[in-house]
């Protein structure tokens, strides 16, 4: 679905950098193609500023997205979320971050959260990347206790773990 957004601005390099920050950021375009989080306004000097492009060219992307049935539809309902990994230890929460070889691969989440349940931690947050925003997406895991270490060395074994990282 993602690449099928992207491509509707196929030829137009500005605009596809802030098609791309919009879905990355979770904004919506609401139907005065205004950009916003929620009912806050983000400034289109700011979304250029960000996406290193004109103003005009947000303005344009706008109206694109309003003019486009789907593209209005996924903008005026996408939705950004808070993220606990920064906070989480000071909340005396446990952080983990995975990445893995390939993260289409099915059945990933399952097997972390199953390693994870075995230590009897309660998972509060899970945080996957896109593979199709990033091209090293994580899984971040917030936990209701610290992480022990001997998990770690469990999921480093698990099938296409690449890097398991505690904060």
């Amino acid at each position: 679905m993602w690449s099928e957004i992207v491509d509707k601005f196929k030829g137009m390099p500005s605009q596809e950098k802030v098609v791309r920050l919009l879905l990355e950021r979770g904004f919506q375009v609401n139907a005065e193609g205004h950009v916003v989080s929620g009912k806050i306004d983000i400034p289109h000097t700011q979304i250029a500023k960000d996406a290193g492009v004109d103003r005009r060219v947000v303005d344009a992307t706008t109206e694109m997205i309003l003019k486009d049935d789907t593209l209005r539809r996924v903008f005026q309902n996408i939705r950004s979320i808070a993220s606990l990994k920064d906070v989480a230890p000071l909340l005396g929460l446990g952080v983990i971050i995975i990445r893995v070889d390939n993260a289409q691969n099915v059945g990933i989440i399952n097997e972390v959260t199953t390693v994870v349940a075995r230590y009897k931690l309660s998972i509060r947050q899970a945080v996957t990347d896109d593979p199709f925003f990033t091209d090293d997406p994580a899984m971040t895991l917030i936990t209701s206790d610290p992480i022990p270490g001997e998990m770690v060395s469990d999921l480093k074994k698990l099938r296409g773990i690449r890097s398991v990282t505690i904060q």
